[in-house]
């Protein structure tokens, strides 16, 4: 994963409810944990735009509901803040499915993504409609 350019508030933490932005076939996930998270003791893993966190999938189609899959952070209601000085925030939380090698699952990307996101995760920017 590289490095991404904004200063990242993390708004997203482990038990938060997502949405899910693509046609994978779910509808809203669950975070479970964050991956690549170093963190304190009894201190609850939190991550941003970009972060790759691991859910399950709380409503969707029956093959996919309680299926334990990865996603990336798409967008997040928590400000955060740029490099240029601009604050960012979105209407919702959203994540993408990906596979272990961190490609998309999908084909489509509904709403806009974060150029955050983009910048760790090229494949998304493939398919994205709108990037924000």
């Amino acid at each position: 994963m590289k490095a991404i350019s904004a200063k990242m508030t993390h708004g997203i933490q482990v038990g938060s409810y997502l949405k899910c932005a693509d046609n994978s076939g779910a509808t809203l996930l669950k975070v479970i944990s964050v991956k690549k998270y170093k963190g304190v003791s009894r201190r609850l893993p939190r991550t941003g735009v970009g972060g790759w966190v691991v859910c399950t999938v709380k409503k969707g189609d029956p093959k996919m509901k309680h299926e334990v899959v990865n996603a990336v952070i798409i967008r997040q209601r928590r400000e955060y803040r740029r490099k240029n000085g601009m604050r960012i925030k979105f209407e919702d939380n959203a994540a993408v499915l990906i596979n272990e090698k961190g490609d998309v699952k999908a084909t489509r990307i509904k709403g806009p993504v974060a150029k955050e996101a983009v910048e760790r995760f090229s494949t998304i920017g493939k398919i994205a409609t709108m990037v924000v």
